[in-house]
């Protein structure tokens, strides 16, 4: 009898398979617009997607041209109550964009968004303020959720994004058991996952054009390797810089 660990495998499996087409896309899209053009990723999100955030930010093996959009409001660990009212707040995600699009301007970016269910205004209103900027944007949510979940911003994220990489997680997120399921939320491996197959896919795409890597700090050689990046990106993205907050 099959249990989470098959769930979970199967899954994974469906999602590889639903979202090649886009990864695809995504991928070239990276590599024309952030990678060509020497652009950043803004990748954003709130509640337990910040996880994910966190998975695209300064990691072994990860780009280095990925500016977090954060607030400490948005952090569970900074209060679990006022992560949810963060998320539930109209008119953070404007506020928050607009400061990194000072900082930054003159460079072509890429928005990349992290909800689960992509109902809740900070995602919805990002998507929005992006595309007005004329920034393409790629959510990573799942649709079954948006449908499901209570609208509270007039549209979900899926509705707004220029790509949607669909997790093809159900509603609730909880996966085990799977009759009546309680336990085992699904949406960071998953998203975990895509996000993984989608930077191999973007090593492969740009052959022997060289990509802005992170090298693990634990590494023989890899502060020396890194100390690069950070003289690159740090004047754009704070949280690179010695003592400075996302």
């Amino acid at each position: 009898m099959g249990g989470f660990g098959e769930l979970m495998r199967d899954r994974l499996a469906a999602a590889e398979a639903e979202n090649a087409a886009v990864l695809d896309a995504v991928a070239g899209l990276l590599l024309d617009r952030v990678v060509r053009q020497d652009g950043l990723i803004l990748a954003a999100g709130a509640g337990h997607s910040i996880a994910m955030v966190n998975e695209a930010f300064y990691r072994a093996g990860g780009l280095a041209c990925v500016r977090p959009l954060y607030r400490p409001d948005l952090f569970p660990l900074n209060g679990a109550p006022r992560s949810t009212s963060g998320e539930r707040t109209p008119g953070l995600a404007a506020e928050v964009l607009a400061e990194v699009l000072a900082e930054t301007a003159g460079h072509p970016h890429v928005m990349v968004i992290f909800s689960n269910s992509g109902v809740n205004p900070y995602p919805v209103e990002l998507a929005r303020h992006a595309r007005a900027a004329g920034l393409p944007v790629v959510a990573f949510t799942s649709r079954a959720a948006g449908r499901s979940a209570p609208r509270r911003a007039g549209a979900v994220l899926a509705e707004l994004a220029d790509h949607v990489v669909d997790t093809l997680v159900d509603p609730g997120d909880a996966a085990h058991p799977a009759a009546a399921p309680v336990t085992a939320p699904l949406s960071t491996l998953v998203n975990a996952y895509l996000w993984n197959l989608l930077l191999a896919r973007l090593h492969d795409l740009a052959g022997d054009l060289p990509l802005p890597l992170w090298r693990s700090a634990n590494t023989a050689g890899g502060d020396e390797a890194n100390a690069s990046l950070f003289e690159r990106y740090a004047p754009e993205i704070p949280a690179l810089r010695p003592g400075e907050p996302a």
